[in-house]
């Protein structure tokens, strides 16, 4: 990898947590556990968008792993690992057959695939179906969450190009 390329994918993961630690110090908009705006994914979206796999791939275990350790919440990372690695999964296979003019709409689907991930994992760890109880309300507003991530996306996709 080149250096300037690697310069251009550390500037990348540093404002994602910038990003999210930002958001860690906003207070919850909502009182139900797992929702909330997931900022820092407007950096995953563009990069899908921008850069190969790999690259993405590097970012994003970066952001999760460096902002676990920033935040002081190792508790979270499995959470976190398989909400990011279902999500980039499927943005990666849907930036196949959705053009960069509609990459809102990969934002959205990987905002409900990431909330499947992190659920998912929560009903392996806590070993009950009852850990998915909030998933209907986790799909809708992640729904709405990756909507606004994927439009900021296309504008930052948009600015850069």
């Amino acid at each position: 990898m080149k250096a300037k390329r690697l310069a251009e994918l550390s500037m990348l993961t540093a404002v994602a947590l910038i990003i999210f630690i930002v958001e860690l110090r906003l207070p919850d908009l909502t009182p139900i556990q797992g929702v909330k705006l997931g900022l820092a994914n407007i950096i995953t979206v563009y990069a899908v968008y921008k850069y190969t796999p790999k690259e993405v791939f590097l970012i994003l275990m970066s952001r999760v792993i460096l902002g676990a350790l920033f935040s002081a919440n190792f508790s979270v990372i499995l959470y976190s690992m398989a909400g990011a690695l279902t999500c980039l999964g499927g943005m990666l296979l849907l930036k196949k057959i959705i053009p960069v003019n509609y990459l809102w709409l990969c934002s959205i689907m990987g905002a409900v695939l990431h909330n499947t991930g992190q659920t998912a994992m929560a009903v392996i760890l806590m070993r009950t179906p009852a850990a998915a109880a909030n998933y209907p309300i986790l799909i809708v507003t992640g729904c709405i969450a990756g909507l606004f991530t994927g439009v900021c996306a296309q504008l930052v996709l948009k600015r850069f190009s």
